[in-house]
């Protein structure tokens, strides 16, 4: 396939589709509360940064948190203090990442395949369902997301010039990478770029990328200080919680209970990219034709690392894979244009889907409740809260869906690219929201309503991080003693041990004050 070539209204195109991005990912940001654990374990350890004024460690719940290093607390807690503690104002620095992330992808392939591939390209990562999730959560991988694309497309543009200016670069965000999330920030744009070389060029390129003392002194100013002091505070408890655990055991075994088949990803990876799914079948029968070319070569490796090196992991979560979706966004752009009539029927079939989904979900939860063996999901499928205005923000999506399908005086992509993002801004305006209501709102409820409050409070027998961020006081798991307050779950009093009484209920969720001590 020819590369496309720019026109008159490429870069307004290009630009049309970055406003449209921004207005997907800042609206509503704040509207769903924290999900548990990851996003509530995050926006509590930087609310606690915060408060405390130590920037230079991060605790959870009063006890030392090794899960990442410290630059998304960072980041965060800069955003909380210009904007308040809110759920907006923790998941702005994901939102701003995600939307760099795509700015970047989308100016990459314009420059090489004209503007219009280059807004398509931005669109099609920006709008799949798996981008659009972390980039609207408090968490470190819409941060680390964009930072591998930085790397990884500062790297191409070394091994396509030879020039060391875009190689610094890649050490610098490497850098930042390190204070991100750790080693996997140059694992996987690293391991690509090693991977590319031995099969385009028996290796030369990556050993020129490697001799690069300034590009090694640059990563290493920018990540070492904060390592350094970290290992000084904490001497052998820093290496075992970070690099042992977080790093080395969750490839090595299965943490938390997140493990899974070596096809994994081969279910996930659709999910992630709908509702432009389809495209990544197109891409994949040409696989051959495309590893001709150096760059798609290298954008091919790019994925395919990811998806070798995170389903030979022994933890495997959804969200891992995210970090080889821009290179599949940018062959699957470019193969838009391409694609037949039984391709934009299975394009807008997904689109379809994704609808039917959403239109869905109200009643499916409550059917699904008897089916579910988790008692305590189960009460809040059976508890879901009404679906409010949900019905008719479903009926407007699917009303400006269908328009931009008749609208013939625009090419494929512009229509269903404009009718992804009505389907998209339903997502995010209302079935989110009404999502995170329903598995998350009596832990918000809860919280606000012991914020203020002077007792004492525990959680016991659950993790739920959130419930203290909205308290804004540590809350951590133990027992309760006489006269402090226990969060429990209603399934779980009968194993309660102590005398207590009910002073807060929601949805299967209490607050319970212990009475005196157990009795004999």
């Amino acid at each position: 396939m020819l590369p496309m070539q720019p026109s008159e209204r490429a870069a307004p195109r290009l630009w049309a589709v970055a406003l449209a991005l921004v207005l997907l990912y800042l609206w509503q940001l704040g509207a769903a509360p924290l999900f548990d654990v990851d996003e509530g374990a995050f926006s509590e350890a930087t609310r606690e940064l915060l408060s405390s004024g130590d920037w230079g460690h991060t605790t959870l719940n009063g006890t030392d948190r090794f899960d990442k290093p410290i630059l998304v607390y960072w980041l965060q807690a800069a955003s909380m203090a210009v904007f308040g503690v809110n759920e907006w104002a923790t998941r702005l620095p994901s939102a701003l990442c995600v939307l760099a992330s795509t700015w970047a992808a989308g100016r990459f392939a314009a420059r090489r395949w004209g503007q219009p591939t280059g807004a398509l390209a931005a669109l099609v990562l920006g709008s799949g369902l798996g981008l659009l999730s972390i980039g609207r959560a408090s968490t470190a991988d819409g941060l680390l997301n964009a930072l591998l694309v930085a790397i990884s497309l500062s790297l191409w543009q070394f091994a396509e010039s030879g020039a060391r200016k875009p190689l610094r670069w890649a050490y610098f965000w490497c850098g930042l990478g390190l204070l991100a999330k750790g080693p996997v920030a140059v694992i996987v744009p690293g391991g690509a770029l090693v991977l590319w070389s031995l099969f385009s060029d028996r290796g030369r390129t990556a050993l020129r990328a490697a001799w690069e003392p300034l590009g090694w002194l640059i990563a290493l100013a920018v990540a070492l200080p904060w390592y350094l002091y970290a290992l000084n505070r904490h001497g052998q408890a820093f290496i075992d919680g970070f690099f042992l655990k977080h790093n080395v055991e969750r490839f090595s075994g299965t943490l938390e209970g997140h493990g899974g088949g070596f096809a994994y990803y081969l279910v996930v990876l659709p999910l992630l990219l709908l509702p432009w799914s389809p495209l990544l079948v197109a891409v994949l029968a040409r696989a051959r034709e495309l590893w001709r070319e150096p760059l798609a070569r290298f954008l091919l490796i790019w994925a395919g690392f990811v998806f070798l090196l995170f389903s030979a992991s022994g933890t495997k979560l959804p969200h891992y894979m995210l970090y080889g979706v821009a290179p599949l966004a940018l062959l699957m752009a470019r193969q838009l244009g391409a694609i037949g009539r039984f391709g934009r029927a299975a394009l807008w079939s997904a689109l379809a889907l994704q609808l039917a989904l959403a239109a869905a979900l109200p009643t499916l939860l409550p059917a699904l409740a008897p089916q579910v063996k988790d008692v305590w999901v189960r009460g809040l499928f059976e508890t879901a809260p009404g679906a409010g205005w949900l019905p008719l923000w479903t009926g407007l999506a699917a009303v400006l869906a269908l328009a931009a399908l008749l609208l013939r005086r625009f090419d494929f992509g512009q229509r269903y690219g404009a009718a992804v993002l009505a389907v998209a801004l339903l997502w995010v305006g209302a079935v989110i929201p009404w999502l995170s209501d329903t598995l998350q709102g009596p832990f918000k409820a809860a919280g606000v309503w012991a914020s203020g409050r002077s007792e004492t409070m525990v959680q016991w027998r659950m993790h739920q991080p959130s419930f203290a961020y909205y308290r804004g006081i540590p809350t951590p798991q133990r027992d309760p003693a006489a006269g402090e307050l226990a969060l429990v779950k209603r399934h779980r009093l009968g194993d309660f041990p102590y005398p207590h009484e009910v002073v807060f209920e929601q949805r299967g969720l209490l607050l319970v004050r212990r009475l005196t001590e157990p009795q004999p």
